[in-house]
């Protein structure tokens, strides 16, 4: 069963949350890096307890159920947080695995976004395998929509987004405000090294999915992910053979 969206209304403006994001950086004294210098983050619990505070019912956090370190580290200082999880209907039974491993162990409200059509009914619109012949559409249509339309009800979201995971997230903040959905964005884990992950991850047991000791860095959806080479990126895996490197969530 899905879980449901515990959000409240109305929610405050584009121009109040901007405010408030603005008003976060300086209360947690992140300074945002720059081509002139890497910056300074907060500490990601400390990021978190502010979101919650600041946010209540009204943010939420997205998870690929990768490693679920954002997850488990929300369960321990904003228990009942939502956790959003785009099921697009072409993930990996190990995926679907994780998702429903952190519902039974995390102190989080795990919620199911899906899109308007089934896999077989986009495949009847717009014809079979989307994804091979307009992956950008698909990722629109199963990903991008889906999370638009649920953050109707939130003011703000969170990510596990990370600078060490690839060039087109260097620039990633800890606090911003997301101009295109007019809502604040929040990535607590975004300063976190690859090494910083696993050392949380062991001491502290978390989730993982276990397609990433198969060889599977950067976990999306099935069709469009393989297992990356010795010596390739983290993200090569991911519509390999195209010129997309990211789904078009954060763009």
């Amino acid at each position: 069963m899905t879980a449901q969206i515990t959000g409240r209304s109305p929610l405050r403006s584009a121009a109040e949350l901007e405010e408030i994001a603005a008003a976060g950086i300086a209360e947690l004294g992140i300074v945002n890096p720059t081509k002139n210098g890497p910056g300074r983050d907060a500490d990601a619990a400390d990021v978190i307890a502010w979101a919650a505070a600041t946010f209540g019912p009204t943010w939420a956090l997205t998870a690929s159920m990768q490693d679920t370190v954002l997850a488990h580290l929300v369960a321990r200082v904003a228990p009942g947080t939502d956790v959003l999880f785009l099921e697009t209907g072409y993930h990996f039974a190990e995926t679907l695995a994780t998702r429903d491993a952190v519902r039974e162990r995390y102190a989080v409200n795990v919620i199911d976004l899906r899109a308007e059509q089934t896999p077989a009914e986009q495949d009847e619109a717009y014809g079979a395998d989307l994804f091979a012949s307009n992956p950008d559409l698909c990722c629109l249509l199963r990903k991008e929509t889906p999370l638009d339309e649920a953050m109707e009800n939130y003011e703000a979201w969170a990510t596990g987004l990370r600078r060490a995971e690839a060039v087109t997230r260097a620039g990633t903040r800890q606090i911003a405000f997301d101009a295109r959905r007019q809502r604040v964005k929040i990535a607590p884990l975004a300063g976190w090294s690859d090494a910083d992950v696993a050392a949380y991850v062991a001491e502290h047991d978390v989730i993982v999915n276990p397609l990433v000791a198969q060889g599977y860095p950067s976990i999306g959806c099935a069709p469009c992910t393989r297992k990356v080479l010795p010596g390739e990126d983290a993200r090569a895996g991911r519509w390999a053979g195209t010129a997309k490197i990211e789904c078009g969530i954060h763009r």
